[in-house]
């Protein structure tokens, strides 16, 4: 199927269809193009596509055609296998459902108390977008029903598995309706999603949109590297190429902590995100990071799932990933919406094999660059261009981005350029501001008012 599809071919309804127009969705994507029609035909699925490729209204459009608006019950699960990707799906059927009658979503997560959680379920919803544990754990106290379940949406699938949550998935999917109708999303089709789709679904079709091949938009360099000087090659490479914002891969968690501490030592701005992270500290680097006042993101492929960065300059393989797929997962985080993208490798006469894996999966010989090419072009070590204030208070207290732009714009002074993205969570909101004026604006707001209220501020 071709992305030029428009959405009007769908039988979707009238109101959902003005919807999309206003939102500019006029053009399927690929995935949405293979997997919609169907979706919506009722048709089990296990869709293999990318971060970003659209997957999320693919699965959305088709379970918000089959919400009774009518009937309070659970109709659709969507589980995922963060927090973070779990409130992008909330967001995003949210704005797909919005031209329809009270459709309620409710997200199911670790890291917030399950009492607004039940207090929520028990008002009524018709969609659940969740993490596996939680969910399993609001099931298991009863404070969930999904007797009138139509649709199970397992999304980034084989994330969920490599997390550990088979056990899971396996426990929730036999508390749903025979029934119902599964569609399973994932980036990479290993065999552990095989086995997964025979325990619990029926007669799925397979869809496959081609990975993004990196011609183009994505220019790809190969550096071979030693044990010895791998970390200090990172380093030469951001010095030269100076990208705003890098994504840089390690295969262990390990590895991202030593990659850390090597660059801070050299006055890198970077943090690592990978597992052994708590929520809270994920949260404040992943909007740091979103909003670009850290320069380099160190990550495992696990942690890595479910970042959507916009302007995503560079990506580092610090290390090869053995699996071909996964390489084109990591590089096709830069190059997004016509934009050009950098994709730096590093590898050792040992992962060379891995790089010939690459090449034929890509049917794209590699190019190699000399490590003498490489010159510092600017002066100092790379500073991002904004600080991120942490500002104590949330949805919870009722705080929207309006409120924050306007206490530091109508009451601060500054200017609307010189504020950057603001990240309101349950508890904490984020705010990024021009490096020269952070320390003053956040003793002006320590001093001010946000929405009427004193507040805590603090820079991160």
């Amino acid at each position: 199927m071709t992305t030029s599809l428009n959405f009007d071919t769908l039988p979707l309804n009238p109101l959902t269809r003005n919807n999309l127009q206003q939102l500019g969705y006029v053009s399927m994507t690929p995935i949405q193009a293979a997997s919609l029609p169907l979706a919506l035909a009722g048709q089990d699925l296990i869709a293999q596509a990318q971060t970003g490729s659209g997957k999320t209204a693919a699965f959305g459009l088709a379970l918000l055609e089959r919400i009774n608006a009518r009937h309070f019950g659970v109709q659709a699960l969507v589980l995922c296998p963060t927090r973070e990707l779990a409130d992008q799906v909330t967001a995003e059927i949210r704005r797909l459902a919005r031209a329809l009658d009270n459709i309620k979503v409710v997200t199911l997560c670790g890291g917030v108390a399950l009492r607004g959680q039940r207090a929520s379920l028990e008002n009524g919803a018709h969609i659940v977008v969740g993490t596996p544990g939680r969910v399993l754990d609001h099931l298991g106290r009863g404070y969930l029903a999904l007797q009138a379940l139509n649709i199970l949406v397992l999304d980034e699938a084989d994330r969920m598995l490599d997390m550990g949550f088979s056990e899971e998935m396996g426990q929730i999917a036999r508390q749903c309706p025979p029934q119902r109708q599964t569609l399973l999303f994932s980036a990479t089709y290993p065999d552990s999603i095989e086995k997964l789709a025979q325990q619990f679904m029926r007669s799925p079709i397979q869809v496959k949109v081609a990975a993004v091949q990196a011609q183009g938009r994505i220019e790809q360099r190969f550096y071979e590297v030693t044990r010895v000087n791998r970390f200090d090659t990172v380093a030469r490479l951001l010095q030269h190429f100076r990208p705003i914002s890098t994504l840089a891969f390690c295969n262990t968690k390990q590895q991202c902590n030593d990659l850390v501490a090597f660059l801070q030592q050299k006055g890198f701005g970077a943090l690592a995100l990978h597992g052994d992270l708590e929520q809270r500290e994920r949260d404040q680097v992943l909007a740091r990071f979103a909003n670009r006042s850290l320069s380099v993101l160190v990550a495992t492929d696990v942690a890595s799932r479910g970042i959507d960065i916009k302007e995503l300059e560079a990506v580092i393989n610090v290390d090869i990933t053995p699996d071909p797929e996964v390489h084109v997962h990591r590089i096709g985080r830069t190059g997004r919406a016509g934009e050009s993208g950098l994709a730096l490798s590093l590898a050792s006469l040992n992962e060379m094999g891995s790089v010939g894996k690459i090449e034929q999966y890509q049917k794209l010989e590699s190019t190699w660059h000399k490590l003498d090419e490489l010159v510092a072009t600017g002066s100092g070590a790379l500073q991002a261009p904004m600080v991120t204030l942490q500002i104590l208070g949330g949805r919870k207290e009722k705080i929207r981005p309006g409120d924050v732009l306007g206490a530091l714009t109508a009451d601060a002074g500054y200017s609307r350029e010189q504020i950057g993205k603001i990240v309101v969570t349950e508890f904490t909101t984020f705010v990024a501001l021009q490096r020269d004026i952070a320390l003053q604006a956040m003793q002006k707001l320590n001093v001010g008012k946000v929405k009427g209220k004193n507040v805590k501020v603090r820079l991160l």
